[in-house]
């Protein structure tokens, strides 16, 4: 089931180190940007897509954004990211 995949995919991807683990699929890596300030993690992505056809044209957008703050202690320059 979806629960028991996430379950696992978090079990083998976080430490006690980690703040969060984000499904980004069906985006590409260059669509993704994390950014770091004023103590949050700032993660976003933009996908935009377009089709034409003989008949129609068909336009995809997706967007997504996810805000968290760090613990206290952390310093921003301490924040690592990996896609």
């Amino acid at each position: 089931s979806r629960m028991k995949r996430l379950s696992r995919m978090l079990s083998s991807s976080c430490s006690q180190n980690s703040l969060a683990l984000i499904d980004v699929k069906g985006f590409d890596p260059r669509d993704i940007c994390v950014t770091v300030r004023d103590g949050k993690v700032i993660v976003s992505a933009e996908h935009k897509e377009e089709h034409n056809t003989c008949m129609a044209k068909t336009r995809n957008y997706r967007k997504l954004t996810k805000e968290f703050s760090l613990p206290p202690g952390v310093c921003e320059n301490e924040v690592t990211y990996s896609v």
